[in-house]
């Protein structure tokens, strides 16, 4: 019993891991975003093998990114309100032109918050890298980890879970890395800290984006 319950683990990993068609378009809800991008590379094609941040409002509204990291050639293309699935559907539009060395991503507090579960939140991480992997075998994935934010905090449960799968995956692989933004966010009662959101307890100011820019510094360099 037990080696068949391995072997099906192991099934419904692979499948979670599947990348998706390489033709599935955005949802409309993304397709104006994602085309002001690729018009935007069209006046102004980024230089290759840089950094690309891509994921959530999280890194869409990081106000100070180049700023942040001077000297390193980056394009943000954090889009929407979007999730992890998202991501990896759009992998191929907003990631894989510009075979950056580094791909920085922040996605699945969406998804979180939406209903699917830390297994599939994992899921679409892994179908991620297969993604990069596939077409950029020489680029590193570095996670930043689902923050704890006020405005989400009864998911607490779930966000620990989903990151804990995915920091015990990132171990496995020298390519990956996983930058734990959760335990700097909490305050010595073990909340979240209030200080480093704005007044809707889920998007960060400029304090907590200056906690992010020195846990992430490290890897760009």
């Amino acid at each position: 019993m037990r080696a068949f319950l391995h072997a099906l683990l192991a099934i419904v990993l692979a499948t979670c891991a599947q990348a998706p068609s390489r033709t599935a378009p955005a949802s409309a809800e993304w397709e104006s975003e994602i085309r002001q991008f690729e018009a935007a590379d069209r006046e102004h094609p980024p230089a290759p093998s840089g950094v690309v941040f891509v994921g959530s409002s999280s890194i869409r509204l990081w106000p100070s990114l180049e700023r942040d990291f001077p000297g390193v050639p980056l394009v943000n293309r954090g889009f929407g309100g979007s999730g992890l699935g998202d991501v990896v559907r759009l992998a191929d539009r907003i990631v894989v032109p510009y075979r950056p060395r580094l791909v920085v991503l922040y996605a699945g507090d969406n998804d979180l918050a939406a209903g699917r579960t830390p297994a599939q939140v994992f899921g679409d991480f892994r179908a991620f890298v297969a993604r990069v992997r596939r077409e950029l075998p020489g680029t590193r994935v570095a996670y930043i980890s689902i923050k704890p934010s006020p405005a989400r905090w009864s998911l607490a449960d779930h966000i620990r879970d989903a990151n804990r799968l995915i920091q015990d995956y990132t171990r496995s692989d020298g390519s990956l890395v996983f930058v734990d933004v959760y335990t700097p966010m909490l305050d010595a009662s073990g909340r979240p800290r209030g200080e480093l959101f704005v007044a809707d307890g889920l998007h960060m100011n400029a304090a907590g984006y200056a906690l992010w820019r020195e846990l992430i510094a490290p890897i760009l360099r």
